[in-house]
Order: C-alpha cells, then sequence, then structure tokens
C-alpha cells in the first residue's frame, strides 16, 4: 500500500519544523510507520526528531559520489531513530541545498526529489510521509509536491501574524492554481501554533474557507522541549492536540478545503481600513534634482524617508497605555503566557487577556493611520 503524504507548509521560524516532528512522533506512537522528509535548504527539519543530531543531505551526497561516480543508494541518505518507548522508528531526510548564495535553493529541491524517486520513495514500506516545506519563497521548486501532486494532502502552519498569514495564504493561492490545471493536492486546513488567543488567524481562515485543524497555544515547556531535542508531545496538554488532528488524518475525517485564498487588497483589509487612493507618483526632476519638496497633483510632498515596518510598529507600541505596553511587550516580547504575566502582574487572567486584545486592536489602528 503507498505511503499516504502530506505536505506541511510555513514561514520560516514560526514552528513549521515543530508540528511536524510532533506529529511524526504521535503518528509513531500509533505504530504508523512514518518519514520525515525535510525540504527546506537550512536541513533543520529532523534535528529534534534525532536527538540534535544533523543527517548528511541528499544535495550533500550526491554531490560527493557524484564526485566519485558512484550511485547514491538508501543507506546513504535515509536513516531511523528508534526509541525507547515508540512501537516504532522513525525515519528521516534531509534534501538540504546550496550554500547560502551559491545556487538555487528551488533547483535542490527538485534534484532531491529526482534521486528519492529514483530510489523508490513511494514505493517504501511507509505508513505516512510528512514533507516539511518552506512556504515563505516564490520559487517553483519549493512547489514541487504541489505541481507534481506528490503529495496527497496539504496543511499550512501560522501564527497570529500578518506575515505568517500571508505566507499561509500564498500557499493557498498556489494550490488552487494547480488544482486548476489538474493538481490533486488537497488542502486540509490551517494549524495555529503559538496561539496567543486574539483569533487573528481564525479570522483569516474563515474568510478564506479553510478549516482550523488544531490550536497550539504557547508553552514555554514545549519550547524547552524542543530547544532539548525532545518530543513536546510527551506533555499531555500537547500530546492530546496532536492525537486528535493525527486520529483525525488517519480515520479521514478532515473534508478537504475548496479555498482559492484572498487577493491582496481582500486579505490586508482583514487587518484595517485600507485607503483606495492611487499611490503617488515620484517624478524624474525630483529624484534627479535637488528639490526638498514639491506639489504634485496638488498635494505637498516632503522629503521623508519611508519608515520601515518595524519602526512603524515601535512608534505604535509607545502610543498605547501604560498597561496595553507592559502586556503586550510580556507577551511578543518575553513569549509569556497570559496565566504568567496574571502572576508576575497581580492581575486575573481575564484582565490580561483584555489588556492584550485591546493593545492588539489598538495597534492594528495606530499602524496603518501612521
Amino acid at each position: 500500500m503507498a505511503a499516504r503524504t502530506i505536505a506541511i507548509y510555513g514561514k520560516g521560524g514560526i514552528g513549521k519544523s515543530f508540528t511536524t516532528t510532533n506529529l511524526s512522533a504521535t503518528f509513531a506512537l500509533m505504530n504508523k510507520r512514518v518519514l520525515q522528509l525535510g525540504c527546506d535548504p537550512k536541513h533543520d527539519s529532523t534535528t529534534s526528531l534525532f536527538g540534535g543530531i544533523p543527517l548528511p543531505t541528499v544535495t550533500d551526497i550526491f554531490a560527493e559520489k557524484n564526485a566519485l561516480n558512484q550511485q547514491v543508494s538508501i543507506s546513504d541518505i535515509v536513516f531511523r531513530r528508534d526509541i525507547a518507548d515508540f512501537p516504532q522508528p522513525i525515519y528521516g531526510v534531509e534534501l538540504g541545498g546550496p550554500q547560502i548564495g551559491r545556487g538555487c535553493g528551488g533547483r535542490g529541491i527538485i534534484s532531491g526529489f529526482d534521486v528519492l524517486e529514483k530510489l523508490g520513495i513511494f514505493k517504501w514500506d511507509i505508513d505516512i510521509i510528512l514533507m516539511d516545506f518552506l512556504g515563505d519563497v516564490v520559487c517553483g521548486g519549493f512547489a514541487t509536491p504541489l505541481a507534481r501532486s506528490l503529495s496527497e494532502e496539504v496543511i499550512l502552519v501560522t501564527n497570529n501574524d500578518r506575515q505568517s498569514i500571508f505566507t499561509a495564504n500564498n500557499i493557498c493561492q498556489a494550490n488552487n492554481y494547480f488544482r486548476t490545471i489538474g493538481g490533486q493536492s488537497r488542502l486540509l486546513g490551517l494549524v495555529i501554533n503559538r496561539d496567543d488567543g486574539s483569533g487573528i488567524a481564525e479570522k483569516y481562515a474563515e474568510a478564506a474557507g479553510i478549516t482550523v485543524l488544531m490550536k497550539v497555544p504557547y508553552n514555554a515547556e514545549a519550547r524547552d522541549k524542543d530547544d532539548s531535542f525532545d518530543f513536546a508531545v510527551r506533555l499531555p496538554e500537547l500530546r492530546d492536540n496532536f492525537q486528535r488532528l493525527a486520529l483525525d488524518i488517519v480515520e479521514n475525517k478532515i473534508t478537504p478545503c475548496k479555498a482559492g485564498g484572498l487577493d491582496f487588497m481582500g486579505f490586508v483589509r482583514l487587518f484595517g481600513d485600507v485607503s483606495d487612493d492611487a499611490p503617488i507618483p515620484a517624478s524624474a526632476e525630483e529624484l534627479f534634482g535637488r528639490i526638498k519638496s514639491s506639489s504634485v497633483s496638488g498635494q505637498r510632498i516632503e522629503d521623508t524617508a519611508i519608515e520601515s515596518d518595524d519602526l512603524k510598529l515601535t512608534r505604535s507600541i509607545e502610543k498605547l497605555t501604560a498597561e496595553e505596553k507592559e502586556v503586550y511587550r510580556m507577551v511578543e516580547q518575553e513569549k509569556k503566557s497570559c496565566s504568567e504575566i496574571a502572576e508576575l502582574t497581580h492581575r486575573e487572567e481575564s484582565a490580561v487577556r483584555e489588556l492584550l486584545a485591546g493593545a492588539r486592536t489598538q495597534l492594528k489602528r495606530l499602524f496603518f493611520e501612521n
């Protein structure tokens, strides 16, 4: 029986590999034979899975073997980890990629899949293949499982921030495009990692018609488990979440989404009011000349630099009330949970959540007004 293939996409740094690794561990605990395929040039998807041991990559091994005119074998690139309290071993492969600035990461993904297909990956005695894919790139190589229908199903991972949701929306649009030209990959839904209770990702999912499969709250113990190359599903509260999702996948209880994603203006309007005014064009005279200011279409253009998003956000935070600012910084910068903040600041947890929600609402308004 052919392996079930699931591509897990998300923006770098939001917990995509954390989600994939703990889902792999959960399937293995359910007595499933699992292969985790790292599809990111950083080749760090399987680090926690293998207790901190970095795996040799398909890209590097292929280059070494090719230089010696030798063929790559399964044992060169596929590795297994036996875990004492797991009924099944877990297998891992890292596709890898070129060193920074020395090649195309997407090309490395395509070449890596070519090697794996020649070695018969889809004929191996594996129940589930989880493909951990970097999602915040537009290169076609990273869309390989969608373009070639190598993944039967797709799961998006996001946080409650605009950029990670934007990445999820891009992947949703890409999958929809490939479906229109014969692609078979089905979108199962969205996982919200480090959920802060703000509901932003859920708001997007509702607007885009995407099912929220699982919400994983921020948990300091889970972070510590991951940092020490262990599984967060050893913690009961996380284990229950991952078990429910894994069981729903195995028992085919999830109805695939037909979502095509939101267009750009539809997306940005989820986060605040956006002007319909056309952008003001710059003139050659003001750019080539020494003009400090000029009038264009009756409006005065001052000689000011465009602020970065980070600077705008910093200025906006400073305009919050002292209480809102305190709670917001403790959540976003110190990564504390609402319950921890309540204990530290001697407030009710409900009051902390109310302050956090108020801070986020104010920041959206202030950010887009600036």
